[in-house]
Formats: C-alpha cells, sequence, structure tokens
C-alpha cells in the first residue's frame, strides 16, 4: 500500500501538534552517505514549494563546479517526526529527491534512480517490488574522547539473552525509537559475533525501502551514541569473527495484487516467473558484487568459514549458496539474496537487483539446477561439476565484472556507473599501495 503523501495543510498541523522547531531534509550521494541539512521550521514552505538550492558540486559523483546549482524536491510520504529532542522542540525529517534548476530529475541522484528502474518494472507489468532488510551491525566500546576503539560490548552468541547491560539497553531503545517513528520491527536479537546485532523491518515497497535503510542506519548510529557506544555497519571490523551483511529478501506483484514469486502448482510453489527472477541474478551475480558489496573490506567477509556466501548458486534450504527461497508461501514467497552487506547504497544496490531479475524475465532465463549439498565441503572440481562460480574475491574483480556487463551497468545510468567506477578504482589503487601490519609481521623478519 502506498503511503500517504501529507498536503502543506496536513503538515502545518503536524508542525503544531508535534511541537517540530527543525526540518531535516536528507537525501543520499553516489556511495549511500546521507547528506542533510536542517532548517528552520520557517522555511517549510519554501522547502514544499521546490525552491530549496544547494551546491552539488560539493557532492560527491554529483556535478562539476561550473553545473553546481541543484533543488532539493521533498517527498512528503517520507515525513516523520524523530522521537528526541523535546526540550529543543523536535526535528522532523523529509527524504528528497535531487533536480535540476530546469526541474528534471537529476540522473546522478540514486533515489531518482530507483525510481526510474521502477518505472521499467511497472511498464514489465509489475505494480511493485518489495524489500524485506535484514541489517547487521556491531557496537563498539569508545574512548573517554567518544572515539570508537576495537573493544566490543559484549562477548555474547547467536540469539543470547544478555544480562541488561549497554548492548541490550541500546538494542531495546533502538526498537522503542524506530517504532515510534512507524516502523514495524519484527525481531530484534543477538547476532553470531559478540558485540553484534540484528534489527529487523516489515517489508516495504522499494523506494520505501531504502529510504528506511538510510533511516534505520541514522537511528542505529544515533541512539549508540547515546549509550556511550559506537555502532559501525562495516562489513567486517574485526579479525576471526563473523561480518555483517544485510541479507535482502525480495517478491514482485502483479497488478492484481498477487505475489507473482508463487505458484501452487510450480515446482518447489515457485512460478516461472520466480525462476526466470531467479536466474537473472544467478547470471549477473558477479556484477552485482560490485554495487551490493562496494567496499575493500566487504570482500574480508566474503570467505568461506564464517557463513557468508561465496558462490553463485541457490537452494530452498541450504544456506551455503549465495540465494535461498525461504520456506514461506502464497503472499510471503520471496527471493533472499545472502550476499549484500549495509555499506552498499540501498538504491543503487535494489536497483541493480531489479534491473537484473528483469533480464531474467526479457529473456525467459533458466536457472541452475538447485544445490542441495553443503558447498563450502566442495572440492573446486565438485564445483565446477555443478556449475557453482565464485564470487569475486575483492572489489578490483568485482569492477571487472561490472565493466563487462551492460544489464548492471544500464540499472545504474551512465553519469551514476561512470563516477561509481572510477570512484571504486581509486578506493581499490589506495588500498593495494598501502603496507599494513599484516604484512610487516609476514616479511620484515623473513626477508
Amino acid at each position: 500500500m502506498a503511503k500517504h503523501v501529507f498536503t502543506k495543510e496536513e503538515v502545518h498541523e503536524l508542525v503544531e501538534k508535534e511541537n517540530v522547531h527543525f526540518l531535516r531534509v536528507m537525501f543520499s550521494d553516489l556511495f549511500g552517505t546521507t547528506k542533510s541539512v536542517d532548517l528552520p521550521v520557517s522555511q517549510l514552505d519554501k522547502l514544499m514549494n521546490n525552491k530549496m538550492m544547494f551546491d552539488g558540486s560539493s557532492i560527491d559523483g554529483f556535478v562539476r563546479i561550473n553545473e553546481s546549482d541543484m533543488y532539493l524536491y521533498p517527498d512528503m510520504s517520507t515525513w516523520l517526526v524523530f522521537p528526541w529532542g523535546e526540550e529543543h522542540g523536535k526535528v522532523a525529517r523529509v527524504i528528497c529527491s535531487v533536480h535540476m534548476t530546469d526541474g528534471t530529475p537529476f540522473a546522478g541522484d540514486p533515489r531518482n534512480n530507483l525510481i526510474r528502474v521502477l518505472d521499467d518494472m511497472k511498464k514489465a507489468g509489475f505494480t511493485s517490488f518489495n524489500i524485506g532488510p535484514e541489517p547487521e551491525f556491531f557496537l563498539f566500546k569508545t574512548d573517554e574522547k567518544g572515539n570508537p576503539t576495537t573493544e566490543v560490548n559484549d562477548n555474547e552468541n547467536y540469539f543470547d539473552m544478555e544480562p541488561a547491560d549497554a548492548g541490550e539497553n541500546c538494542r531495546r531503545d533502538i526498537v522503542l525509537a524506530l517504532e515510534k517513528m512507524g516502523f514495524d520491527v519484527e525481531a530484534a536479537h543477538h547476532e553470531v559475533a559478540p558485540g553484534q546485532h540484528e534489527v529487523d523491518f516489515k517489508y516495504a515497497n522499494a523506494l520505501e525501502a531504502a529510504d528506511n535503510i538510510q533511516t534505520f542506519k541514522f537511528v542505529v548510529k544515533s541512539v549508540a551514541k547515546k549509550h556511550g557506544l559506537h555502532a559501525t555497519f562495516m562489513p567486517k571490523p574485526l579479525s576471526g569473527i563473523n561480518g555483517s551483511g544485510m541479507h535482502t529478501n525480495m517478491s514482485l506483484f502483479d497488478k492484481d495484487g498477487n505475489n507473482a514469486f508463487y505458484d501452487e502448482k510450480g515446482e518447489l510453489q515457485l512460478s516461472d516467473t520466480a525462476y526466470h527472477f531467479l536466474a537473472g541474478i544467478l547470471k549477473h551475480a558477479r556484477a552485482l558484487t560490485a554495487v551490493c558489496n562496494p567496499t575493500v573490506n566487504s570482500y574480508k567477509r566474503l570467505v568461506p568459514g564464517y557463513e557468508a556466501p561465496v558462490y553463485v548458486a541457490w537452494s530452498a534450504s541450504n544456506r551455503s549458496p549465495l540465494i535461498r527461497i525461504p520456506d514461506d508461501r502464497k503472499m510471503g514467497t520471496r527471493v533472499e539474496m545472502r550476499s549484500v552487506d549495509c555499506t552498499a547504497n540501498p538504491y543503487l544496490a535494489i536497483a541493480a537487483i531489479l534491473e537484473a531479475g528483469l533480464d531474467g524475465l526479457r529473456n525467459n532465463l533458466t536457472p541452475m539446477k538447485e544445490v542441495t549439498e553443503n558447498i563450502y565441503m566442495m572440492t573446486p572440481e565438485e564445483r565446477e561439476a555443478k556449475g557453482i562460480e565464485d564470487l569475486p574475491s575483492n572489489l578490483h574483480n568485482a569492477l571487472k565484472s561490472l565493466r563487462a556487463d551492460e544489464v548492471v551497468r544500464e540499472s545504474m545510468g551512465e553519469h551514476l556507473y561512470k563516477n561509481f567506477f572510477e570512484a571504486k578504482t581509486r578506493e581499490y589503487d589506495g588500498y593495494r599501495q598501502h603496507v599494513s601490519d599484516w604484512e610487516r609481521d609476514k616479511y620484515m623478519l623473513q626477508y
């Protein structure tokens, strides 16, 4: 169901009722970093009339200095009030899309790009692409200056019930804050690694889900700071333990409101649409990795032995492949992609996954056979015999796959792809040239 778009009159009433004094106007840059400007509530009408200008040349991946004037167009369905700051007047959040001075949507805005790809989906006969994310994060203690340390706040394990410490209290306050903001939180629990947590919230249509992921990360970091902790969505902050991912559940809905992935008479009760869509993701998996795992650190998580996917395969029950089909059927039928992590720009990642799936539908692709064995226990020869490819082992290889994949490139559009590829190539080059402590410890005395 589409979210309510508040009118000017309704917003003014909410401002008065909620004691809102400031507006936090938010949008995302190329890398998924949330940008914002705080406005006094006296500027509300200017914002709602699409008159809020900013310097686009100062934002990563946007425009050059000689074409810097840009406008923020608020999406008034994203209006919400943060549940803190009452002593100075509350702050309301509005997410915006970026537009050029002539009013056209800016092609370098990741949110606009997702809207473009969703329009392609509608032309293909579907009404909604629903996303249910499962974001994980770590909580670290801070030093006397408030800077993060590498000391986690607990030594618990998966689903452990902690004593009433800072971690449990922090996670509970995160959930309470999210619920006050309208999130439907489905579960919150300790994850496998010490100091690692997961909060799952209800699925939403793709655009709303991407907005929710950005808001979620902001809330987690804000609440953690109030508890004297540092929250990080870095995929692999510590060696020797599991990393943090964001398993991404997805489903397509047709014009009649039916889940297009479900077919009572189909194999595994999956429709042809589900199999074609799945095949598209598998075909483009290596290129998708560049978008869904866009940092050098992402590939420290995508290694065998820590529950993260490493191989391009799928299964209805086995958790070692890239793609899993959870047990729910009928309206709950969905595909779960297990490689995505929270450093991904959610607007770009969702657009890329959707476009890959649509390519599978357009070309009636057939997926490889389901893999029921534990892939981690297979030999390279056994994997090759089953047609199981490896995911890229580092950012450099992922970018090579992206450059060779026309479908995933087009899911970003020329502007976003060009700037993303160049920036991530520079990032990898910087990493490649860095000499680490591990190398000194390994080689300094030996050679």
